[in-house]
């Protein structure tokens, strides 16, 4: 993908100090381009989709959230714990709209894995198939989130 005006101008926001203390690209110097057709790619070969995962993501947290601040259980195998902070973020893309603060924590008790994610993120996943650069505080590896959401591949 080419690195476009547009894209360029999408990539100042995301540096540390423009929306966020710390960004949302952490150490990846590539394009931005490049990240998002290579987190593009790993989805694909996963079978399923970024609308799927971020679909899978706000479920949970929407369960999650029944826990008011607190760990709870919820079937077959996850714990999830959803808190909020005072502020709300906008999109680094530009989107219309400010998403509030919350941190979703889940861990999924068969693997062990645990994953912690933004609803800035479910977001950037859903629309703009965005997992943040390498290295970012709030970067979100495809893979592991299929595995610990049990993301299942979509059948056509």
């Amino acid at each position: 993908m080419q690195q476009t005006a547009i894209l360029d101008k999408i990539q100042h926001n995301m540096q540390p100090g423009n929306i966020t203390r710390s960004g949302f690209l952490g150490t990846d110097t590539r394009h931005l381009g490049d990240i998002l057709i290579d987190d593009d790619a790993r989805v694909k070969r996963l079978g399923v989709s970024h609308q799927a995962i971020a679909d899978r993501m706000q479920a949970l947290r929407e369960k999650g959230t029944q826990g008011l601040g607190n760990e709870i259980t919820i079937p077959p195998h996850y714990k999830i714990r959803v808190d909020s902070v005072r502020g709300k973020l906008p999109c680094p893309f530009g989107d219309v709209g400010l998403f509030p603060k919350t941190n979703t924590t889940i861990t999924n008790t068969d693997t062990g894995e645990t994953i912690t994610f933004t609803d800035l993120s479910t977001h950037m996943i859903g629309v703009h198939g965005f997992y943040e650069g390498h290295g970012g505080c709030f970067r979100l590896d495809p893979e592991k989130l299929v595995s610990t959401l049990d993301v299942q591949p979509e059948t056509e």
